[in-house]
């Protein structure tokens, strides 16, 4: 028998068990799927707190600590190389200059590069879409498809975890001494506790709370070139769009009063704000859409990629950075669960919790979040 089961090995998962064993627990981590394939790994990798807001932006700055500890201790694929918010017009500027009084008065690490020093630091960026940036020299990036499973198997090796992949959840069940779980072949295990963090697949198991759960799906579509051995673009690349979207920046007194440019209307429309990665192998990620629904009805998103989006995205890029993005190699969607409330913590009983919903926050501050969490649950 276990101390705690947890369901669903994405970041929220993965990282509540490493917290839970840090307090003695004995854990049993199970995926569903072979490995974990959902908005964990269908993302950038960029580990930004400095876009997130309140607590999420506290969670962040303990993120960060989690991350270069984990990383001395083996090599999960982050590097601490800074994030960059590229200003395009004096309303993206004045943001980025609140921002800044805003997270240096916090102590937290950054710096106001003027456009000339931007384009020195980014020298692929287009001169004639700098005005200036807001740079943060402690944030990270990963490689979204590695760095979970390497994530899984530290936990293994160093904490002890037990991971159990392909063990898809059909039943959860408390009785008088804790509760019971059913894979899909019949097997039952039992444990003290039970966590979920399945994003929004609990509805299979508790249909009624996901139905009144008011979670919204957010569908992203995203691209990846081909490898570019020429090109070295340095972080996480942000820019007004981003600005104009992020959280931290809604925060600033001028947030409120900013105009649309026409030219950036269509692309506000589908939720389109620009980001550039570099992966390791020399590719470049850009993207991202949004599109939203009602959980109960993730499938009114669809399961395509539409050109139309991708071509708004691809025109946008040209007119930020100098590399060529038309060699693209993949594109993709990635769905994940968010809710207003910030993030969904719901107790079955005294023995099951659901907590999922964390939205697109999970890379930047899941692992803070989670330690708090588990701290909190007891």
């Amino acid at each position: 028998m276990y101390d705690l089961i947890i369901v669903g090995a994405g970041i929220l998962g993965a990282s509540h068990a490493c917290h839970a064993t840090q307090r003695g627990l004995r854990v049993l981590l199970l995926e569903k799927d072979n490995r974990p394939v959902g908005s964990t790994v269908r993302n950038f990798g960029q580990i930004v707190p400095s876009g997130m807001a309140g607590q999420w932006f506290e969670y962040g700055r303990r993120t960060l600590e989690l991350y270069r500890q984990w990383q001395a201790e083996t090599d999960l694929s982050l590097r601490q190389n800074g994030s960059v918010y590229v200003a395009s017009d004096e309303d993206e500027w004045q943001l980025a200059n609140e921002l800044f009084d805003k997270r240096r008065a916090e102590n937290y690490p950054c710096e106001l590069l003027s456009k000339d020093q931007t384009l020195t630091k980014y020298p692929l960026l287009r001169p004639d879409y700098v005005r200036g940036s807001l740079w943060f020299p402690d944030e990270m990036s990963a490689e979204p498809d590695v760095f979970i499973h390497r994530f899984i198997d530290y936990l293994v090796r160093r904490h002890g975890v037990t991971y159990r992949p392909n063990a898809a959840v059909v039943g959860c069940l408390s009785n008088y001494s804790g509760a019971i779980v059913t894979l899909a072949g019949g097997e039952r295990l039992s444990a003290g506790r039970v966590l979920i963090c399945g994003g929004y697949e609990f509805r299979l198991l508790y249909p009624d709370v996901f139905a009144d759960s008011g979670l919204i799906v957010s569908k992203l579509q995203m691209m990846q070139t081909v490898p570019m051995p020429a090109v070295a673009l340095l972080g996480n690349i942000l820019t007004g769009l981003t600005i104009r979207r992020y959280e931290s920046f809604a925060e600033c007194a001028s947030f409120a009063h900013i105009q649309t440019p026409d030219h950036l209307a269509q692309l506000k429309n589908w939720g389109i704000h620009l980001l550039f990665k570099q992966a390791t192998d020399g590719s470049i990620i850009i993207g991202d859409t949004h599109e939203y629904a009602p959980a109960a009805r993730i499938d009114d998103l669809g399961y395509d990629t539409k050109d139309a989006l991708n071509h708004l995205m691809l025109t946008e890029a040209r007119r930020i950075v100098q590399f060529p993005v038309e060699p693209i190699a993949r594109t993709w969607a990635g769905f994940y669960a968010q809710t207003a409330d910030e993030i969904f913590v719901h107790d079955v009983d005294n023995y099951i919790r659901i907590v999922t919903g964390i939205g697109g926050k999970g890379m930047s501050s899941g692992a803070g979040y989670a330690e708090a969490s588990m701290g909190a649950w007891g």
